[in-house]
């Protein structure tokens, strides 16, 4: 499998990103690869243009904020699984990111090629969508930030232009917080069938805070109503009794499983992941 040709660009700063980007009207960003090749070896993807942005160090690393974690959209799955800092800000974020692929992909992949592919099997996406998260743009009228409830828009579809970049990613702090990631994988590919991120916080023994989002049901990371939970102890009887009737319009389906099974797949792991996250809350 080889692509079509292509004219190859590597970038050593946001600005000159953008500046190709600007020059060149079918032109695709290169991060880690792990999602535009294999498109491209497969005929799926044929730009004129790669600019290779892997080596702009600026986008690298995650730093501790006043209320969070700010992420670059250049560091890799394996330093957000691995880092201390990441761990204790950001926990949620370091365990689905142990959760991607294998140890070369993880290594190579990025948090900012992950998202802007928007494959909605990937196991970021509802994670940074059930802590709040926010994504940071930088385009040649500047710069600006969406919600990641609001970034991915549709399947393989972001909010993001074709000529901007994306640059960090900013995660709130979650030190009250219990949370959890629970998969069920693909045993080739990894990919999430269904991935469910929760985050449960409580206080005196109650609920104040639950929110719950899945990976791999829908084109967009779903989301569950979960208010009948607080105020309660978040037992197994009342986590089931919230996602009993949780459905989402158009689940996806395929030839790994159907629509109907994933949907099965969401309650059933949605209320494991719930069930964790409430257990790590009360520790």
């Amino acid at each position: 499998m080889f692509p079509t040709a292509f004219d190859y660009h590597r970038a050593e700063s946001v600005d000159e990103a953008l500046r190709l980007l600007r020059e060149h009207e079918d032109a695709k960003l290169l991060a880690g690869g792990h999602s535009l090749l294999p498109m491209m070896k497969l005929r799926l993807a044929a730009p004129e243009v790669v600019i290779d942005i892997g080596r702009i160090a600026s986008l690298r690393g995650p730093h501790a904020t006043a209320d969070g974690v700010r992420i670059g959209s250049l560091t890799t799955h394996h330093a957000l699984a691995t880092d201390p800092m990441v761990a204790e800000r950001a926990p949620l974020v370091a365990e689905a990111a142990a959760h991607i692929a294998d140890p070369a992909v993880r290594h190579r992949g990025t948090i900012g090629g992950n998202i802007a592919h928007a494959d909605p099997a990937s196991d970021l996406p509802a994670v940074l969508v059930a802590l709040g998260a926010s994504v940071h743009i930088t385009g040649n009228e500047g710069s600006r930030q969406v919600a990641a409830s609001d970034f991915f828009t549709g399947l393989l579809e972001t909010d993001l232009d074709e000529h901007e970049l994306l640059t960090a990613i900013d995660v709130p702090m979650q030190s009250s917080a219990g949370v959890c990631y629970a998969k069920h994988e693909h045993p080739a590919s990894g990919y999430a069938v269904v991935g469910a991120a929760a985050v449960v916080v409580m206080e005196g023994g109650q609920c104040t805070e639950a929110r719950l989002a899945w990976n791999g049901v829908a084109a967009v990371p779903p989301v569950a109503d979960l208010s009948s939970l607080i105020g309660t102890a978040v037992d197994d009887e009342a986590i089931a009794a919230a996602l009993a009737d949780w459905s989402t319009d158009d689940p996806l389906g395929d030839l790994h499983a159907s629509g109907d099974y994933r949907l099965h797949l969401a309650r059933v792991y949605g209320r494991r992941a719930l069930a964790c996250a409430r257990d790590r809350a009360n520790a």
